[in-house]
């Protein structure tokens, strides 16, 4: 296929050879298959901010450090080149989380380096060598269900452990290959200490999760494994060799109503994002 002019530069540079096809384009960025010397690996060249659709940036911003204070006053004010650093920031975000998930033990597809706006990475595939689908385009057994939920948990812990929440994870989210779920998609990633949303996120990422594999192990949807690790990471008793039940023993306080509302509502956006998803995934 014609190169995308994003990627031109690779293959000036050497880095690819060839752009074989595309894999998918979402709200935030799109995937190439692409060649490098004797592999295929993964070009995901991010769009521009005017251009994504990815709601309520802000909220996953928040907390963020950014270590020089030039580019941080830039940012704040919303210069043209506080704008390009702020760009820069959010694509860097996914390469060191990638970088940072696969030292703690976190399935994500490797990454190899972003070189202005793309993403270079490698590409999962099944035993046959085709591209690993989406976990939403996956059935299993109950057995099977409940390996992968406490596999994706385990990921969840590791990730909170180092600090880290996903922020954004669902099963449009997740491959999978013939050893399991990959996390992929983390240009969003929370801060857990640092950002107040964090919390109300690990709830959304766990419950996307548990409904998920829920559909073919019910008793997955019960399960509390979000606030059984935010306790325990807020108490400083969080650790990788931690055992997680998926059991909460709630305050038995009276609900506050605004409370219930506020969850209500949250329930309501999430459902409406998950159809939004859908129709993305029909679309590709």
């Amino acid at each position: 296929m014609k190169t995308p002019k994003r990627i031109q530069p690779l293959v000036d540079d050497g880095l690819v050879d060839e752009v074989l096809y595309q894999l998918m384009s979402g709200k935030e960025a799109t995937v190439y298959a692409v060649r490098c010397g004797e592999q295929v690996r993964c070009a995901k060249v991010y769009k521009e901010a005017m251009q994504r659709s990815f709601k309520k940036a802000a909220q996953y911003q928040e907390g963020r450090k950014v270590r020089n204070s030039r580019r941080a006053r830039a940012m704040e004010k919303g210069s043209k080149f506080g704008r390009k650093q702020q760009e820069d920031a959010w694509q860097n975000t996914e390469v060191d989380a990638l970088f940072k998930l696969a030292k703690a033990g976190v399935r994500v597809p490797e990454p190899y380096g972003c070189y202005d706006g793309v993403l270079l990475m490698e590409l999962i595939t099944d035993e046959q060598g085709e591209v690993a689908p989406r976990l939403n385009d996956v059935s299993m057994s109950a057995e099977q269900a409940i390996e992968d939920h406490n596999l994706v948990m385990h990921y969840v812990k590791q990730m909170l452990c180092i600090g880290l929440v996903h922020g954004d994870l669902s099963e449009f989210n997740v491959l999978v290959d013939d050893y399991g779920p990959v996390i992929i998609d983390l240009p969003q990633v929370v801060d857990a200490a640092a950002n107040n949303n964090a919390f109300a996120m690990l709830q959304r990422d766990v419950r996307n999760m548990s409904e998920y594999y829920g559909q073919f192990a019910p008793q997955l949807i019960k399960t509390h494994y979000a606030e059984e690790m935010w306790a325990l990471f807020e108490a400083g008793e969080l650790r990788p060799d931690t055992e997680l039940s998926g059991e909460f023993a709630f305050s038995e306080e009276a609900a506050n109503v605004d409370s219930v509302l506020e969850e209500i509502k949250a329930a309501f956006a999430e459902q409406q994002a998950r159809l939004e998803r859908q129709r993305e995934a029909d679309e590709q």
